[in-house]
């Protein structure tokens, strides 16, 4: 009866001990060993819920050189946009304001106030975007399991590079050298990351760069026109009939160009803040509808090359009355709009269904009659 008795137990500790070594791991969050039946890389704590990949080793450190030129080339860029924004607000006033007070003292005093605002505006945001943190993680107690609390770290994973939890939509910035939680994109021409805490200060300073220089694009314009030299076309008047159209406007051109010889040094400068004005405010003008599209989306810009196809969030206007946290009101009337549109689409869905629905009984019935006419 011993003999029998022995023989279960030592079954029971020969299969416990005949799990290889490759099944087992340990959490990185709780420190929990666990065993699994497969192999497999990628595992989830059911204590803490932390993603520990097996096979994940820490990383190098960047090179100094590496970190000298990323820091070097986001000086270079911040100096460059703070010389242009301030050549752009004090050449334009120069430029402008002898042809606005020219009209009327009231049109320059309301040209000047506005240029003021606008470049308060817009050098306060890019201060705030530039200066404040992009969101780093709070620190947590991870490591050992009496330290860490069931759920605790829900989807966290382990960065490599900073040797510390890292949170869900949270990603590295080898620039900034810290993890960044919901990271946009780096940006250099702020010299800092754009994430949770300051992406909604970034999108306003692009919206107050497209406003401005828009405003500094129309202003130059009309003062380019005021003081450019008489022109005088003096082929295109005798050969008018005789010429093509492709000559004609070659004509125009030499001829606009050749004045402009003539032009002073206001002149100049405010020719070139005219094209400034327009090409900045094209690519910033792209730059924020693709940041609006993302915001839309409940998405960001660098979760969307990561998994292009994935559904990170709910679409709709509610995603960009959050981001902005407009007042309650306007809230209401965006969230019932949206909401009106959806019932709208689902309400379309249904007759769909319903029509779809009723020709199939339909079809159904007249089947059923056929063969009915058939067997009788």
């Amino acid at each position: 009866m011993a003999e029998q008795a022995q023989r279960p137990l030592q079954e029971v500790e020969q299969c416990v001990t005949s799990i290889p070594e490759d099944h087992e791991a340990t959490c990185w969050g709780c420190g929990l060993r666990l065993v699994f039946a497969t192999y497999s890389p990628v595992f989830k704590c059911g204590w803490c819920g932390a993603i520990t990949q097996s096979n994940q080793t820490a990383r190098k450190p960047d090179s100094i050189c590496f970190s000298h030129w990323r820091r070097l080339r986001d000086r270079f860029f911040v100096t460059v946009l703070i010389l242009f924004m301030l050549f752009v607000i004090c050449g334009g006033v120069w430029a402008v304001y002898p042809i606005i007070f020219s009209i009327s003292t009231f049109c320059g005093i309301f040209h000047c106030m506005v240029t003021a605002i606008l470049a308060l505006f817009t050098i306060t945001s890019y201060c705030l975007a530039s200066f404040k943190s992009a969101g780093a993680p709070t620190n947590i107690r991870w490591g050992s399991y009496p330290m860490v609390g069931k759920n605790d770290l829900e989807n966290y994973t382990f960065c490599t590079y900073c040797n510390k939890p890292k949170p869900p939509r949270a990603h590295h910035c080898r620039s900034c050298k810290m993890c960044v939680v919901d990271m946009d994109h780096h940006c250099p021409f702020i010299g800092n990351c754009v994430g949770a805490s300051n992406h909604q200060v970034f999108v306003i300073f692009l919206i107050s760069v497209v406003i401005s220089c828009a405003y500094a694009a129309s202003m130059t314009i009309y003062a380019s026109y005021q003081i450019w030299p008489a022109v005088d076309f003096p082929k295109l008047a005798s050969s008018r009939h005789s010429m093509g159209s492709m000559k004609m406007l070659l004509e125009i051109i030499s001829t606009v160009a050749g004045s402009a010889f003539f032009l002073s040094a206001r002149g100049f400068v405010l020719v070139y803040l005219a094209f400034a004005s327009l090409s900045v405010n094209a690519g910033i003008g792209v730059l924020l509808c693709q940041q609006l599209s993302y915001i839309y989306q409940g998405n960001t810009y660098l979760s969307h090359l990561n998994s292009p196809n994935a559904i990170q969030g709910e679409r709709g206007l509610q995603n960009i009355v959050r981001f902005f946290g407009c007042p309650y009101p306007i809230s209401r009337v965006l969230l019932r709009y949206s909401n009106n549109s959806k019932l709208q689409d689902n309400s379309g869905s249904k007759l769909l269904v319903e029509d779809r629905s009723f020709a199939l009984a339909a079809a159904e019935e007249m089947d059923d009659g056929g063969c009915a006419e058939g067997g009788a």
